[in-house]
């Protein structure tokens, strides 16, 4: 019979290794317990089937479905479920968006252990964590609002998009970014003709020219 004092907990990365960190960290507490680990959304999503968990900590990046997809679907059959996304990319510009998506919380993957079961603590509770950065940001687009309508040229990007954008700004050719993201060259070839079209781009240079620009001036286009 299981403990119901024991909050079941399901990971999803595609790094061995941080999904070994993570459990470690999360298993030092006696109350928490790594129940499953997937390295990718369509795992998950079959794991869910039959198995309900506290808590889910997703990554933004993953082969197929990336992170922020899955938070969607999952909150679509369940919108109950408690996720919080621990993820490499920047706060300010993906944390807003996971959640929008339905996360009930953000944080970078080189925080603290304390920090990580601080926010896992929050989320399990009912909170949402993010960080005092991101917190002060939503309060101030809710108090001043932004105009009806009024929508960025980063917004417009789909959230698979926005990541080949960022990492072509900090200089990764096509194949690299295939590979950190586990697509096929063409997939990413397809992307940035896609970002190229939507962000209205005269040519692929002027493109990692505002790419570039955009990361050096911590993502506010």
């Amino acid at each position: 019979m299981s403990n119901p004092f024991i909050k079941k907990i399901l990971i999803v990365d595609d790094h061995p290794m941080m999904r070994k960190g993570l459990t470690s960290t999360l298993e030092m507490e006696t109350d928490l317990e790594v129940a499953f680990q997937c390295e990718k959304a369509e795992e998950v999503l079959k794991v869910m089937e039959n198995f309900r968990p506290d808590l889910l900590l997703v990554d933004v990046s993953l082969p197929g479905m990336n992170g922020i997809e899955l938070v969607k679907n999952l909150i679509f059959q369940d919108p109950d479920l408690k996720i919080l996304v621990v993820s490499r990319h920047e706060e300010t510009l993906y944390g807003e968006r996971a959640l929008r998506a339905g996360a009930k919380g953000y944080i970078m993957k080189f925080e603290t252990s304390e920090t990580l079961i601080k926010a896992v603590r929050k989320v399990l509770s009912g909170g949402i964590y993010v960080s005092e950065g991101l917190n002060e940001k939503l309060l101030m687009n809710a108090m001043h609002g932004k105009k009806e309508g009024a929508v960025s040229s980063i917004d417009i990007l789909s959230d698979r998009e926005l990541e080949v954008f960022e990492l072509m700004g900090k200089g990764k050719s096509s194949s690299e970014i295939a590979e950190q993201l586990h697509l096929a060259s063409k997939t990413v070839e397809t992307y940035r003709s896609r970002i190229k079209e939507k962000m209205d781009f005269k040519n692929s240079t002027e493109m990692i020219f505002h790419a570039v620009k955009w990361v050096e001036n911590e993502y506010d286009l």
